[in-house]
This record gives structure tokens, sequence and C-alpha cells, in this order.
């Protein structure tokens, strides 16, 4: 490259020494590669992108044609994690700019998130903390929890984040049923469960795990109508994206205890407010979509997506594109 490579990050998750909410992701070692980075506020302004090469978002900021207005520099936008909802891959594909995720390496943490919320919610965790905290060692027979011997685990989405769930759960010995947009015989057979119609699996399922990814078909997958098909007894656990779920129709479902709980580690506006009626329930267990972070986590998510910003950069294809933009992907000057 005849001049660096220039490479924003977005400053709401990150520091100017190369530091992150996440940890270290390694932005130091990009200096190696001909490639200099810096960072550029959030929201993103119309035309803060001009004069960058490429943007690494660490965070769900929006990215569309208002951030890209009078940009012409912009060549790729690298994504920290797999989701991608909040970039407007219409416009990007537009202008020529490669949008890249990094699916992989959140793979096992996130996996390791559906599994905490599921041994919480088994064993009622949360109120069991709350008795010790509050010296109330004498009403610990009203919270045995419901555990899993005997539970049907129900993955509602297949990507790679629900099939490695898959394989934690049944790694455990669970019995587990899941539904996915499309067919995955052979995975469904390689792990050994049954891939049925998305109201058999609502209906069926003592704890009901979401990781399908949000889009224009999988808004309020689950709502009023869903919720209600659920067994009293069920629990519901969201780490997928807070839009995925109806949350009135949720909070309504938790308050009436016409389901038994919830673990959510995703809201529909985050953070989520002060006032919102989940913060009050006992019967819901809330992370601020943040569980999944690890050092492992920040280590291996950093290692995929600073690979896809050099593999760009040095003109080579990177390997995980979700646009289609003209001209390709080729991105070295």
């Amino acid at each position: 490259m005849s001049t660096p490579w220039k490479l924003a990050v977005t400053a709401d998750y990150a520091e100017a020494d190369g530091s992150t909410i996440y940890g270290d992701i390694g932005l130091a070692g990009l200096a190696a590669d001909g490639i200099e980075w810096s960072l550029v506020e959030t929201p993103i302004r119309p035309g803060a992108l001009e004069g960058y090469d490429a943007v690494l978002l660490l965070s769900g900021t929006p990215l569309g044609e208002e951030q890209l207005e009078g940009v012409t520099t912009l060549r790729h936008v690298a994504r920290f994690g797999a989701g991608f909802d909040a970039v407007d891959l219409e416009a990007c594909d537009e202008r020529g700019i490669t949008v890249t995720n990094a699916p992989t390496g959140l793979r096992v943490p996130m996996a390791h998130t559906a599994l905490t919320f599921l041994f919480a919610l088994a064993h009622s965790l949360l109120p069991k903390d709350r008795l010790v905290r509050e010296a109330a060692w004498d009403r610990k027979a009203e919270h045995r929890g419901p555990g899993l011997g005997s539970a049907t685990i129900g993955m509602v989405g297949l990507g790679g984040i629900g099939q490695e769930t898959v394989r934690q759960l049944r790694a455990h010995d669970l019995d587990v049923i899941a539904w996915n947009r499309s067919p995955r015989p052979e995975f469904c057979a390689e792990v050994g469960i049954e891939q049925l119609e998305l109201d058999e699996v609502i209906a069926r399922s003592d704890y009901l795990i979401l990781t399908v990814a949000a889009n224009s078909g999988t808004r309020h997958l689950i709502g009023e109508r869903e919720l209600a098909m659920m067994k009293e007894s069920a629990f519901l656990i969201n780490i997928a994206r807070g839009a995925v779920v109806d949350e009135a129709a949720l909070i309504t479902a938790l308050q009436e205890r016409t389901i038994a709980g919830a673990g959510l580690d995703v809201f529909e506006v985050e953070p989520l407010p002060a006032d919102s009626p989940l913060i009050a329930l006992d019967n819901v267990v809330l992370s601020p979509h943040a569980l999944c972070w690890t050092a492992d986590f920040a280590a291996a998510t950093g290692a995929e997506a600073l690979a896809e910003v050099r593999a760009v950069a040095a003109g080579r294809s990177p390997q995980h594109v979700v646009n289609s933009p003209r001209g390709g992907t080729d991105g070295a000057r």
C-alpha cells in the first residue's frame, strides 16, 4: 500500500490507547500491516467517515444513508461480532462498500451464555442468591427449581450459535427439539435432535432458547400468540436480539405468570429503561447484552474482525462478507 490504510474505530466502546470495553482486541498490532486507526465519535455524523478506508463497528451504532452521506473513501465496514442488523446493507451495496462480520469467535461464549441462563433458571439461582443476602435461609424450600432431568429444550434458530448451543446441550444429555427457517437435516441427524414446526417447538418446550438473526422476518417472532402457546411452567431465554420478542407481550406474560420466567440478555430498547417493568419482576434474570463478554470472547472475536480488516486492506477476499457490494470486495489501493 502506497499510503496507510485508515481505519475508523467507534469511540463508544474504545479508547485512544487501544483498549476497548471488551478488553484487548488487538488494535495495536494493525500498525505492522500499514493500517492506521483512530476513533470516530458515535452516533456517527454525516461525513465523519470521509477520509477513512474502513470502519470497525464495536457496537450496534447505526450505519446507513445518513451516516454515509458525503462519504466517498469508505470501502469496508467491519462488525465486531455476528450481528449486523444496524448496518444498512443496501446503502453499502450501492456504494461498493464491503460489509463483514465476525461470527465464529463468539459461538462458544454465546452457547455458554445460553447454558448460564438455562442452569440459573432451572436451579432458581437468582432467588436463592437473594435468600442468602437477606438472611432468609428458612425460605429455601420455596425455591427448589424445576431442574432439567426430564426437560425438553427448544431451540429457535440453528445458525452458528444455535448449532453450537445444541452441541453443548446434547453433551449434557439433554433432550432438544429445534426450529429453523430452512431445513438442517444433516446437522439434526449428527446431534440426534428433531427439527419441527415453530408452533410445535414452542408448545412442547420447557425452556425455549432464541438464537435467530434479527431481520424483518424475525421481528416479534415471539409475540402474544406464541407466548400463549408456551407451557405455564416454561421459561424463555433470549440471547438473539430484543426485537425478536414482543417485549410488551412478554412483560404481561411474566406479570400474569402465564409462563414461569425468562432469561434476557437483549431488549427492544438498550440500555433497558430504568422504569421498565422487567426490573421489578422476580421471575426474570437480566443481563446487559454482555453475558458472553469474557477474555476468550474478546480475543477470538477481535482476531476474527481484524483479520477481515487486514484482508480488505491488502486486497484479499475477506471470509465473512454479508452483503453484495457493487464492484466486489477488493480494497487495496
